[in-house]
């Protein structure tokens, strides 16, 4: 497999809309690549009765897609759904599909707890956003949550967190750093949860913060460093001229994003 995608098969005229990352997709090839690097998103907005009509009609894979339908009748596991995909074209070298192959087996033994865990993951390092919150927030509710490793709580917390300071959501970030810190009393979520509260404080108040937190002279130094290189980073990017055609391009590509990563 390569970082581009060679189509060995026909190209769709109707683009199959991936809704778990907001992505149209053309080709068996690209519902591959889907798949292999987003393992964890493939769920029922992926598996459904459109995909296999899509398969039929648009891509002419008359016996994937009804392989596909009539393993949805039977309410197969994930991973039973995924083979018949990636059997129908060569899309993988023998390592690959090995190495694929073993990533499937750990997914099957996998607590669904975890997998709702690594579903938010995979939505994050996406761009979704909105809907990785609503999957982590989904996951933290759950009676069987204490089952998992100690810090497994903590662990969603602190993801909840970033996906919250990727909207620009300051204080619902700094909460669940601060929530995450006081379950494992990791120095990564003080150090998130200190840098979230001066973002929205001024430098007296999150000095104070540490001194009650008592954090010790070298994690200051770090996280006032740190500070101190994004604000230096921000201060030094260079004010483009804008005229109103770029403009309007900026603001759309901005309306895009924005509508991706909130899923509106």
């Amino acid at each position: 497999m390569s970082g581009y995608i060679l189509c060995q098969t026909k190209k769709a005229q109707r683009p199959y809309f991936i809704e778990n990352i907001s992505m149209n997709i053309y080709s068996i090839e690209e519902l591959c690549y889907y798949l292999y690097h987003n393992l964890y998103l493939a769920d029922h907005t992926v598996f459904n009765e459109e995909l296999c009509n899509w398969l039929r009609d648009e891509l002419e894979l008359v016996h994937l897609a009804a392989k596909l339908k009539q393993n949805l009748e039977r309410n197969v596991s994930v991973e039973e759904m995924i083979y018949p995909v990636f059997k129908e074209i060569n899309y993988l070298t023998y390592e690959e599909m090995k190495g694929f192959n073993s990533r499937i087996v750990t997914y099957g033994k996998e607590k669904a707890a975890v997998r709702q865990k690594r579903k938010g993951d995979a939505l994050t390092e996406n761009g979704m956003y909105v809907n990785a919150i609503r999957v982590y927030q989904k996951l933290l509710e759950r009676e069987d949550l204490s089952e998992q490793r100690k810090s497994f709580a903590a662990s969603v917390r602190y993801n909840l967190g970033c996906a919250y300071s990727y909207l620009f959501q300051m204080e619902k970030a700094q909460e669940c750093f601060l929530e995450a810190y006081r379950e494992a009393h990791s120095k990564e979520a003080l150090k998130a949860y200190i840098i979230a509260y001066s973002s929205v404080h001024d430098k007296t108040d999150y000095d104070k913060v540490m001194e009650e937190l008592e954090v010790d002279e070298e994690l200051k130094k770090d996280i006032k460093e740190e500070i101190r290189q994004s604000l230096k980073a921000f201060e030094s990017v260079p004010e483009e001229k804008t005229d109103e055609k770029n403009l309007d391009a900026l603001l759309e590509k901005l309306m895009k994003d924005y509508h991706r990563s909130t899923g509106s």
